[in-house]
């Protein structure tokens, strides 16, 4: 096996702590009810309600049949209402979704702040945020060329 690259190093890392990261989150959410893509859902669904399916998925980078499912088990448990207009439905949270989401938002906020807090000082978050940032927009400006096809990932690592 070569040796990996730095950068392949690195991608690797960051993909590993956000799995961890992800068990964690569930392992912590459970005690709501909640998945981690439940409760990224129902705080996107808050934001930006009412909200199309199309526009959901899109927000959580979820296909529409991820989506789909997910939706009708938090329907089915009442969090979620889907109100018909004309040929879409428009997804809102109900009374019962904002309270368990102001019950939940602000646990799973200190929970993922420690994860950060205890091993980080603010000088290190700042510069760690200033590079990730700096990382996902530049995988924004590379993803439309490589989804339409005009481009492969190789390819628009160049652009």
């Amino acid at each position: 096996m070569e040796d990996l690259s730095l950068s392949t190093l690195i991608w690797l890392r960051m993909a590993r702590f956000v799995q961890n990261s992800n068990q964690i989150s569930n392992s912590h959410l459970r005690r709501f009810g909640l998945t981690v893509a439940q409760f990224e859902a129902l705080a996107h669904i808050r934001n930006f309600q009412p909200i199309t399916q199309s526009e959901l998925a899109r927000g959580l980078t979820v296909s529409d049949g991820g989506v789909s499912r997910m939706l009708s088990r938090l329907e089915r448990e009442g969090l979620i209402v889907r109100e018909p207009d004309w040929k879409t439905k428009h997804i809102s949270l109900t009374e019962a979704g904002r309270d368990l989401l102001e019950r939940a938002f602000p646990s799973q906020l200190r929970q993922q702040a420690a994860l950060f807090d205890d091993v980080l000082d603010e000088e290190e978050q700042r510069q760690l945020h200033r590079l990730m940032k700096k990382l996902y927009e530049h995988s924004r400006v590379r993803r439309p060329a490589v989804e339409s096809g005009e481009a492969s990932p190789e390819d628009a690592a160049g652009s």
